[in-house]
């Protein structure tokens, strides 16, 4: 068996090539703005956290509990868009292949690394998922704290993904297990006596669309780390395959919440407006692959939106 190893010359021009480069993204006065904003929607999460535990009835355990499961909805769902702007200002690869840690990383953090920031909220999630544990040992809180963990295994596959060396399949399982760590988190809050597989059994519009969210991961992961997607009326090549996949997904969320209206009226008009932001996604990738930009992020937070949308069942 034959292996190729990239010249130095090689790895010069693709980072990708060398698994322990740091490839560093730029970081511009907008990537420090959304790091600032992402900082304060943390501490809105504990906020509202501890008010929520204050105001919760039953004893000090229950309401620590509590308050806790009200934050790990707003750390799981910062994480999930601390994700998209990695990928969005091209930060994949920033620390290298190197995981969980690496030196200094809340130096880099605090200097507005969202690489180095999405490893330590990574730790945060997962620390309250372990308090979450043992404050409540219930299988869904033990549930949640299992995701979490293969979560965090498939993330340190992603960076594989990006660097060539792993198939684009576990960047989408990646994407998929972190919605369903947020949907664990969330789904006691609206409706306490569901669990987590028997919900996701009977609400068909969460197929569709964990369906679409595990290709919108397989989709970067199959592109290459900064790599455009190319033009294409009809598809040529297996990353552009792959998009068409991921938009037949994107329009079976749309047809299902169509099916089950009225039941869902603001996931519908969002899944609506999602697609529309999907093909300007197409559009940013192609033009700037290796740094798409904050409507990556954008794209993200619909996506966010539209689950919230569906568990919650907001109504206009």
């Amino acid at each position: 068996m034959a292996f190729e190893y990239a010249s130095s010359a090689q790895r010069s021009r693709d980072p990708s090539a060398d698994p322990h480069h740091v490839v560093e993204g730029e970081l511009t006065w907008l990537v420090r703005a959304v790091g600032l904003a992402i900082g304060g929607l943390l501490a809105i999460g504990a906020l509202l956290g501890l008010y929520q535990g204050l105001t919760f009835g039953g004893g000090l355990r229950a309401q620590f509990a509590h308050g806790l499961l009200v934050a790990q909805v707003v750390f799981a769902a910062v994480l999930i868009m601390l994700g998209s702007i990695v990928e969005g200002f091209g930060f994949g690869l920033a620390l290298g292949t190197r995981w969980p840690y690496t030196k200094n990383i809340v130096v880099l953090m605090l200097r507005g690394d969202p690489e180095a920031a999405h490893r330590v909220v990574a730790t945060l999630v997962g620390l309250v998922g372990v308090a979450l544990a043992i404050l409540d040992p219930v299988y869904e809180m033990f549930l949640g704290l299992g995701l979490i963990v293969a979560t965090a295994l498939f993330g340190m596959g992603v960076l594989y993904v990006l660097a060539g060396r792993a198939p684009a399949i576990v960047h989408g399982t990646h994407g998929l297990l972190a919605y369903l760590v947020f949907i664990a988190y969330i789904l006691p809050l609206a409706h306490a006596n569901i669990g987590l597989g028997y919900y996701l059994l009977i609400i068909i519009p969460t197929h569709p669309l964990l369906f679409a969210i595990f290709m919108g991961g397989v989709v970067t992961g199959g592109r290459g780390f900064g790599q455009p997607l190319g033009q294409f009326s009809v598809p040529q090549r297996q990353p552009q395959w792959i998009f068409v996949l991921h938009g037949i997904a994107g329009l079976l969320v749309v047809g299902t919440l169509g099916w089950y209206m009225p039941t869902y009226p603001v996931a519908f008009a969002l899944v609506l407006a999602q697609v529309a932001i999907g093909f300007i996604l197409f559009q940013a990738v192609n033009l700037k692959p290796k740094a798409p930009g904050a409507v990556v992020a954008f794209h993200q937070a619909m996506a966010l939106l539209i689950t919230t949308a569906i568990v919650m069942q907001w109504q206009f």
